[in-house]
């Protein structure tokens, strides 16, 4: 069982701003949206914070679009 890490989580918080990315989160669930600088809105959903920092790396490494 993961335990809460504030750090990790204002680092997520951080990288998501700088994507362009809007972070909602629930309980211990995140939903990332991103709407701006691409064709159709970008959404992932029911993200535990492992998931949602993988996503945010694969879209820091690829590029500001994301592929």
């Amino acid at each position: 069982m993961q335990t809460h890490d504030p750090e990790r989580e204002r680092h997520m918080y951080a990288l998501a701003t700088e994507l362009l990315f809007d972070v909602k989160k629930e309980g211990a669930r995140f939903t990332l949206t991103r709407e701006a600088d691409v064709s159709a809105p970008v959404r992932h959903e029911d993200l535990t914070l492992a998931e949602a920092e993988e996503v945010l790396s694969t879209w820091k490494l690829r590029g500001a679009h994301g592929g």
